[in-house]
């Protein structure tokens, strides 16, 4: 059965991080109104919600009471949490919020949350590419068996909707197979250079690389500029994906030393982690 919305949907945005900001900005031409939840978020949180013309409404419950779609778009860590708390607020509504799991979890969390809220109230979302304010550089991928529907919601956006198909689970899956390459690979620059200085053999490893081909500060500085902003986020999707590929019985180290790369970045003092309010990022 298809699910039909209103002509003038209500999107609630849970949380308008940079991603969630541009979600909801990106909507705003086809929803009556794109609201988010202000209790407990920060400043930072508030601006972006400001910049991207977004409602505030007091909390997650009212959002969940008024919205038509929910899209959740926070770290992995928050992903269940956040869905609790949805499944909490629409507790007895007769007809529920459509609720799109944008997050970079694994299927068997997806699989999980849709155990919750119904699968049938539930399309697995996965972006890849930036936070999305012009056409051609992020796809936004959907599986389930409403995503259809988001994908329609979507259409003429700077988020290039694609329906994979009607499993929960599938979008996700892609995410991580996709992750395994743009953040577990670039994490082997960040472990050679530890080992390598704690080692003591920097500087001969550099002669090295340099004298083979290969451009060692450029790729290290690639990750580790972005590893520095987004290291503590990305250590749980590492886990998220080890964890998909594992349910299918292939080896699951590679994500598992990537997210300890992550996390370890993270941890130095001189690198600066997510701000107080955590899922805001």
């Amino acid at each position: 059965m298809t699910r039909e919305l209103p002509a003038r949907p209500v999107i609630g945005i849970l949380h308008p991080g940079a991603m969630g900001a541009s979600l909801g900005s990106a909507l705003k031409g086809r929803a009556g109104a794109v609201i988010w939840a202000a209790a407990g978020r920060t400043r930072a949180t508030s601006k972006r919600a400001e910049l991207a013309d977004l409602v505030g409404v007091p909390d997650l419950a009212e959002l969940a009471r008024r919205s038509d779609v929910i899209i959740s778009i926070c770290p992995p860590h928050a992903a269940r949490d956040v869905a609790e708390q949805i499944a909490a607020a629409v507790e007895g509504r007769e007809r529920r919020p459509l609720v799109v799991d944008a997050n970079a979890v694994s299927p068997g969390t997806v699989a999980g949350i849709g155990a919750l809220l119904g699968a049938e109230d539930v399309v697995d979302g996965a972006v890849i590419g930036p936070p999305a304010w012009e056409k051609g550089r992020t796809v936004l991928w959907l599986s389930g068996a409403h995503a259809g529907v988001i994908a329609d919601l979507f259409a003429g956006t700077p988020f290039d909707a694609r329906v994979l198909g009607p499993e929960l689970g599938t979008a996700s899956a892609l995410k991580a197979c996709f992750a395994l390459q743009s953040k577990a690979l670039p994490a082997i620059w960040l472990e050679l250079d530890e080992a390598a200085r704690t080692f003591g053999v920097d500087a001969e490893l550099r002669a090295e690389l340099a004298r083979t081909g290969v451009d060692y500060p450029r790729a290290l500085g690639a990750v580790a500029g972005v590893a520095a902003e987004k290291g503590w986020r990305w250590v749980r999707e590492m886990e998220q994906a080890a964890d998909a590929f594992a349910a299918i019985g292939l080896p699951d180290g590679f994500n598992r030393a990537a997210a300890e790369m992550y996390r370890r970045r993270a941890a130095r003092p001189d690198v600066a982690g997510p701000d107080a309010a955590g899922p805001d990022a």
